[in-house]
């Protein structure tokens, strides 16, 4: 089985479900529903003269309509399908979206094949969700891979980790140009430097948030970027605003400089909407890009929030000092 096969709906495609026409009495699918081995034990799918899904009728509901009443008239619409190479990915977001227990699938022609179990799309979510957490941290972007990166050996290790590291060192240096701009304020006022490591952890922390979030929900999404941007904005406008806020009045209480604590609290309010945004637009970006969205979270958005969160901070400095 190639790549493309081993993680698509074939692998885990299942003919074993029960399936019964528009027009058959009830008490017929019942008698037959004991004769074979079942691996979903939820739906009966309903079928057309060609083999095409028509609708599914509840396991439930099967057995509480009279015998001699047609499937037809219990059964409700059919759900979406997917074809059989349809990416293992796709077919748990339809499965979410959806609320379904089990995915049809179709070949070409719409006629069914069979389903993907319950069973299966559970292994698929781990599956995705252990890749997602080796992307989060920049350790492989290959699907496969991602999935075997704790077993690889030491050094293919270093190779998949090494290269985002590099990059997090280079935003490192132009963290520290940054700062070495406003030497003569941080020389003159030394509080100023206490409160870069906060700001900065705080940040990152806000676009993690956000990161975890987009990384899975764009491709549950169907709504522009427009609005998860502008509401993916705001909230984080609104946790800076309450965590700045919430430090205004003790660095004026402790340090006795309102012009320090507006710098923070500034700080905050802004870092708050620039670190949700960057958590949102980059996995956005890099799925127009047809990358997987996981491949720009952690190491790269870290980078630019931290640079863009020092620079907020010094601005708020240059102006207030």
């Amino acid at each position: 089985m190639n790549r493309r096969l081993a993680e698509s709906a074939a692998r885990f495609l299942t003919s074993a479900v029960a399936r019964a026409r528009p027009d058959e009495c009830v008490g017929d699918v019942r008698v037959r529903l004991g004769e074979h081995k079942l691996e979903d034990t939820e739906q009966v799918y309903v079928l057309d003269g060609e083999g095409r899904l028509v609708g599914l009728l509840n396991f439930a509901e099967l057995f509480h309509m009279p015998a001699d009443v047609a499937v037809s008239q219990g059964m409700r619409v059919a759900p979406p399908t997917v074809q059989i190479d349809e990416d293992q990915e796709k077919v748990a977001s339809i499965a979410l979206h959806y609320d379904l227990t089990s995915v049809p699938v179709v070949d070409a022609d719409k006629r069914l094949l069979g389903v993907v179990p319950p069973r299966a799309l559970l292994q698929i979510m781990r599956r995705e969700h252990v890749e997602d957490i080796h992307r989060l941290a920049g350790i492989r972007r290959e699907t496969a891979e991602a999935r075997c990166a704790l077993d690889a050996p030491p050094l293919r290790r270093v190779r998949d980790r090494l290269p985002w590291l590099v990059l997090g060192l280079v935003g490192s240096a132009l963290a520290t140009f940054v700062m070495s701009r406003f030497e003569t304020a941080l020389s003159t006022h030394l509080a100023l430097a206490f409160f870069v490591p906060a700001l900065v952890y705080l940040a990152d922390a806000i676009g993690t948030q956000t990161e975890a979030i987009a990384v899975r929900g764009l491709s549950l999404a169907h709504i522009g970027i427009g609005p998860l941007l502008g509401g993916e904005l705001r909230t984080g406008l609104i946790i800076g605003l309450v965590l700045g806020g919430m430090t205004f009045p003790s660095v004026w209480f402790v340090f006795d400089d309102i012009r320090l604590a507006f710098a923070v609290a500034g700080t905050l309010l802004v870092a708050g909407g620039l670190a949700s945004t960057v958590g949102m637009l980059l996995p956005w970006l890099l799925t127009k890009m047809n990358r997987d969205p996981a491949f720009g979270s952690g190491p790269l958005a870290t980078v630019i929030q931290d640079v863009l969160t020092l620079l907020t901070y010094f601005v708020f400095v240059s102006v207030l000092y």
